[in-house]
């Protein structure tokens, strides 16, 4: 990165409803989004064939909208099943790579399901959502 920034830098970047710090490397950028790690990152830059030296901020919009595309479609660009954070859906049965409101979407689904057929303790209940309060108040 150069010493001046380019015109068409972005400080911040709006993605998936996340803002993504634009002076941080892509990758690393990438993961300040709920449900892509360090390894998703890294999978999508590389199928993107984006630089992972470039900032988020120097990016141009077809390659954020090439990099939003294989978040929500990974196994059309064979990203393997065994890499996806969402695997066998209860409902569908499907992998899937879920992220952001669509993670905590899923997270209070699984609960409410495990609380109505009475699978989880009441006490293991309580140590869950305390955990995610927790981590909601970190955040």
């Amino acid at each position: 990165m150069s010493l001046i920034a380019n015109e068409d830098f972005q400080h911040i970047l709006r993605v998936l409803n996340t803002n993504v710090d634009g002076k941080k490397k892509i990758m690393f950028a990438l993961t300040s989004i709920k449900g892509i790690g360090r390894r998703f990152a890294n999978i999508v830059c590389k199928k993107a064939d984006v630089d992972m030296n470039k900032r988020a901020g120097e990016l141009t919009a077809a390659e954020l909208e090439n990099l939003m595309t294989i978040v929500a479609n990974p196994r059309q660009f064979k990203i393997p099943d065994w890499f996806l954070n969402r695997k066998k859906d209860y409902k569908d049965g499907r992998y899937s790579q879920v992220v952001s409101n669509a993670l905590d979407m899923k997270l209070r689904d699984d609960l409410e399901r495990l609380k109505k057929i009475r699978s989880m303790s009441p006490y293991f209940f309580i140590f869950v959502f305390s955990i995610i309060l927790i981590s909601d108040l970190i955040w």
